[in-house]
């Protein structure tokens, strides 16, 4: 009696909690594009950590997320430091606003490479001096993740740091009836550039090489005078500081302030666009990041708010199982200069 009658009413009570709304798809798709993009821009910013570091150590960096998260923390306490208080967002001029928040950029950028590059000579360096397995360095990644996120809770505690907002969002220009804001623009070029920089020292300069020939063969690349231990500080560096100018970015779009656990899901999600890309590409991180964003912001309007992360969860296990290599599934060794 219990399933013939009480059943059907537990789903008849349920059953506005997802919808299939294609018409509301339609008519957000502009809205979406644009605020995908912009959160696709963060996202490939630091899926360029994940598929640096993996490329060269074939390492899952799952501390990365916490790398984010200091970056995040250097903003907040760059702003206040200035002088700026949570509250109404400040009229500043041009000048002083850009002087601002590159000083917040240099302090993000310095102190999430600075906790990568700390991070790989404390929790990964003595493992490969000692020649232990893959399966260690992905538990010690996990320890690894915990332990910062616990520096800053006994620092800080557990409740997040109040919003200071130093650029108010200002519709520049509509596209299809789509408004695009200052920061928006701000977030797309800058992380763009940044990435076209990033590719370019890989690519193209002598470093880059290094890189890209521990990537591809370590033994031999040490046999011909690399220094691999100096490629493999530089890769966490350079994570690191693409993290780091992703949390200022972070802290432009959403200023709800740092908090301890604030990268868990960015950095899911930041996982999740490097592997479908294609992790070890840094194409791959970009078109990743871009497509992961978009998707997510169509889904929540065709499926619901709730379904979001659901939805980017999905396109990665529909990708994998139909290219296990992601999109762009070329390593960082075999990339062409």
């Amino acid at each position: 009696m219990f399933i013939h009658h009480e059943l059907p009413a537990l789903f008849a009570q349920d059953d506005s909690w997802i919808k299939f709304d294609v018409g509301a798809l339609g008519d957000q798709f502009w809205n979406n594009t644009v605020e995908g993009l912009s959160q696709g821009s963060i996202y490939a910013l630091v899926a360029l950590g994940y598929t640096l570091v993996y490329g060269v150590l074939k390492l899952i960096n799952f501390a990365h997320s916490e790398v984010f998260v200091y970056g995040a923390y250097a903003t907040w306490f760059t702003f206040f430091g200035l002088g700026f208080r949570p509250g109404a967002t400040p009229e500043l001029p041009l000048i002083e606003l850009i002087g601002f928040l590159a000083l917040a950029l240099i302090a993000a950028m310095a102190i999430s490479g600075g906790t990568a590059v700390a991070l790989e000579r404390i929790a990964y360096r003595p493992l490969r001096n000692r020649g232990a397995p893959r399966l260690v360095f992905l538990i010690t990644a996990i320890g690894a993740s915990f332990v910062l996120q616990q520096l800053i809770f006994i620092w800080r505690g557990g409740n997040a740091e109040q919003a200071i907002r130093l650029l108010k969002p200002q519709e520049v220009f509509e596209i299809f009836g789509a408004s695009v804001t200052n920061i928006t623009i701000v977030i797309v070029i800058a992380s763009v550039l940044l990435w076209f920089i990033a590719d370019y020292f890989v690519n193209r300069t002598r470093l880059g090489r290094g890189i890209r020939a521990v990537a591809q063969d370590p033994d031999t690349a040490t046999l011909m005078g690399v220094n691999k231990e100096r490629v493999i500080m530089l890769t966490f560096l350079v994570g690191g500081l693409l993290a780091g100018a992703a949390a200022l970015f972070y802290m432009m779009k959403f200023p709800q302030g740092a908090w301890y656990q604030g990268g868990f899901i960015l950095g899911i999600k930041a996982f999740t666009a490097a592997v479908l890309g294609g992790i070890g590409n840094l194409r791959g991180a970009l078109l990743g990041g871009l497509l992961l964003g978009l998707v997510e912001n169509y889904g929540q309007s065709l499926f619901g708010g709730e379904w979001r992360d659901v939805v980017a969860f999905v396109l990665l296990v529909l990708i994998l199982m139909f290219r296990p290599t992601g999109i762009l599934g070329e390593s960082l060794g075999k990339a062409r200069a």
